[in-house]
């Protein structure tokens, strides 16, 4: 419970963080389709970190629910594959990466898809 709170916690903020760089450090150094990117990473890096915060409160009225750990892992692994693939695709350019963002979606929608089995089971 705790550690998917503190997990969403550090992920908002380096949302934050990486939304400023993005939009002070990164304006005029990297082309606006990559600026566009880069601001797509930092979306979802801030959805699935409220998503983190949503899985630890919910391990506090449904903890037998394994599944919630596993949708907590799976936001944090398309967290890195996701947005990290954007970040890096964004600041070098290297198109191959663009392979590994569906990926971290295809986690994304995982853990969604076992937040509400969870919902409807358990809750």
């Amino acid at each position: 419970m705790k550690l998917f709170i503190l997990l969403g916690a550090i992920n908002a903020f380096l949302a934050v963080a990486l939304g400023a760089f993005g939009a002070h450090g990164l304006e005029g150094k990297i082309s606006e389709k990559y600026l566009k990117t880069w601001n797509t990473g930092v979306t979802y890096q801030m959805f699935h970190a409220t998503g983190l915060f949503i899985v630890g409160i919910l391990l506090a009225k449904a903890p037998g629910a394994g599944m919630l750990n596993t949708a907590g892992w799976l936001m944090l692994i398309g967290i890195i594959l996701f947005s990290g693939s954007l970040y890096v695709l964004s600041t070098t350019g290297i198109k191959v990466l663009g392979a590994i963002t569906p990926l971290g979606g295809l986690a994304f929608l995982a853990a969604w898809l076992l937040v509400g089995i969870v919902a409807i089971r358990h809750l």
